[in-house]
């Protein structure tokens, strides 16, 4: 059942949205424009907050399909464990997609909306703390490594151990993913965004 909830998020996590706008938009793939990367960042550069919004709603819901089908539908035995694995799943479709050579997005939105699936105070926490973060180094990978770090005792210290293993699973995940960030972050030569002055021309 547990890999089946991996296997199903998996499915559900390869449908990468920032493609599907990135052709609509302009007929090309994501993965060829901009900064490269098939996510809600990327999109929001290239095409504006609209289509940016459009990317975080797509890639919102492919989680949560996943995490509330296998929870409250397939495998309501497991328990809320489920969410974990159908989002640790989600995870790796967003990263790793079959279809497009295994090369996906980084997966911050997929691992904060599982996370606050199964815990809305630890998730809800995560996200303040990412934005931050971000808001304060200006770069978008040091809020994306906070939001794991940030909750680790309360998942440490609440959670059972299986639920405690998965999380850190997906928290593996979502560091690999960011692995050439933070090698240009070491080397300084990662782009800065600057937060606070981007919501003030909202």
């Amino acid at each position: 059942m547990r890999c089946l909830c991996v296997v199903i998020g998996y499915c559900c996590g390869c449908f990468l949205t920032a493609e599907v706008v990135a052709r609509y938009k302009a007929g090309k793939s994501a993965c060829k424009m901009g900064s490269g990367n098939p996510g809600m960042a990327n999109i929001g550069a290239l095409f504006g907050k609209k289509w940016a919004a459009v990317t975080l709603l797509g890639d919102v819901s492919k989680t949560i399909l996943p995490c509330l089908m296998c929870q409250s539908v397939l495998f309501p035995q497991i328990g809320r464990v489920a969410i974990l694995y159908a989002g640790l799943g989600a995870m790796l479709g967003h990263g790793f997609p079959i279809w497009n050579k295994f090369r996906g997005g980084k997966g911050v939105a997929v691992f904060c909306t599982y996370l606050f699936l199964f815990s809305p105070a630890a998730g809800g926490t995560a996200g303040l703390v990412g934005l931050c973060a971000v808001a304060v180094t200006k770069y978008l990978a040091v809020g994306a490594l906070v939001i794991p770090v940030s909750v680790l005792f309360p998942v440490i210290r609440d959670w059972d151990m299986e639920s405690g293993f998965v999380f850190l699973a997906g928290a593996a995940v979502l560091f690999f993913l960011h692995r050439d960030s933070i090698k240009r972050i070491v080397h300084r030569t990662e782009k800065k965004t600057d937060l606070i002055r981007k919501w003030k021309k909202i």
